[in-house]
């Protein structure tokens, strides 16, 4: 909104000086900024009303004699309404709301907010033991992904011209001028990925801080990414497609880092509150919305290398399980415990040397992931 007035301030008065709203650049620090200091303002009011209404989580006793997991009973969660105001509304304010890439990962990240709003609402306040039963929250994660590929694959007009031409294509990783063609595979595909990476952060957030700064690491990159996707003289040089409108992402990007860094100021060991799946299910959302408009799928499984990892451990340690089960008629573990998190806690690391280090793979593998598009 903030981004209209400035241009219709700057038509009509030419006042000096307004003319850097139209640069994508400063818009995002502004939001950035913005979501950073929203996190603060707003923080530690939704911190007192959740716990005024005893909105904390429950005792996990599965991890009872683990680390200080026993201390963490009655900590305040649903602190994703924290990061989601501190998102959306700097976004809302700095980016211009017209751009198809903007409705988008708004629509994606407020839908997939208000699904795990409703599991953590029917968890913690309604005490149902399992919240949203699985398969509601799968038609809500579906549905979005359906309206998300939909739109691109269906509407590709309103990305502006020649998007049609690329609607359906995705980079390919360390190969230079080859992208790859879903066609009618990519609804498919754009559900899974949605479906996937929202649940994959929602595994990973076990530990304080370690979901809300694993997906700050990767905003950091997707905000390069959604950058240069966006400006045909970047894209041009490194060989990607080039989508024009899509460099207003990079708003979205920043004023996630913002919102990450606030909420980290309170969710930091020991953590004053948690996400919930309000925050978790919303920002891994985004992460796979943003991969998709940016036409970056196929490198998820390295920038979202933690998330990867923190799924495949618990798939793996379900699927050894009942395996086991069928053929010695009791249960084997491949892990300690899972997600992966769980193991090293498991094994006596302290939580916040797991968290420290969870980061620095996450920091390389945002590296990596900047680095496959010029080592091709």
């Amino acid at each position: 909104m903030l981004y209209f007035f400035a241009r219709y301030l700057e038509q009509t008065f030419a006042p000096p000086g307004f003319g850097v709203f139209q640069y994508v650049w400063f818009r995002s620090a502004a939001a950035a900024i913005t979501a950073l200091l929203i996190s603060f303002i707003v923080g530690p009011r939704i911190i007192q009303a959740l716990k005024r209404n005893q909105i904390g989580e429950q005792a996990k006793t599965e991890l009872a004699s683990t680390g200080n997991h026993v201390n963490k009973a009655g900590t305040p969660t649903m602190g994703g309404l924290i990061v989601l105001t501190a998102l959306l509304l700097p976004t809302i304010l700095w980016a211009n709301i017209l751009n198809p890439y903007i409705v988008l990962i708004v629509l994606i990240t407020a839908w997939l907010g208000g699904v795990g709003f409703l599991d953590d609402y029917l968890k913690v306040i309604k005490k149902f033991k399992k919240g949203l039963i699985g398969r509601y929250k799968i038609v809500g994660q579906v549905g979005i992904g359906l309206i998300l590929g939909g739109s691109i694959f269906f509407f590709p007009e309103w990305f502006g011209a020649g998007f049609s031409k690329v609607n359906t294509l995705t980079t390919i990783p360390f190969a230079k001028n080859i992208n790859l063609d879903f066609g009618w595979l990519y609804l498919p595909m754009v559900i899974f990925v949605v479906t996937a990476t929202s649940n994959a952060v929602n595994l990973t957030d076990g530990l304080d801080g370690l979901a809300i700064g694993t997906v700050s690491i990767s905003a950091l990159a997707l905000a390069l990414i959604c950058y240069v996707s966006g400006n045909a003289k970047f894209a041009n040089y490194l060989s990607i497609i080039h989508l024009r409108g899509s460099d207003e992402l990079t708003i979205f990007c920043a004023a996630l880092i913002g919102a990450g860094l606030g909420f980290m100021w309170f969710n930091a060991f020991p953590a004053q509150v948690f996400m919930g799946d309000t925050g978790s299910l919303a920002l891994g959302g985004a992460i796979g919305g943003l991969c998709i408009l940016v036409k970056k799928e196929l490198l998820l499984p390295i920038l979202g290398g933690i998330f990867f990892a923190e799924t495949l451990s618990v798939i793996l340690q379900v699927t050894y399980f009942r395996y086991t089960k069928r053929k010695y008629g009791e249960g084997r573990r491949l892990f300690k415990m899972a997600p992966l998190h769980h193991h090293f806690e498991k094994s006596g690391w302290h939580e916040s040397k797991i968290v420290a280090r969870f980061y620095i793979i996450a920091v390389l593998l945002a590296i990596i992931t900047l680095a496959t598009f010029k080592i091709r």
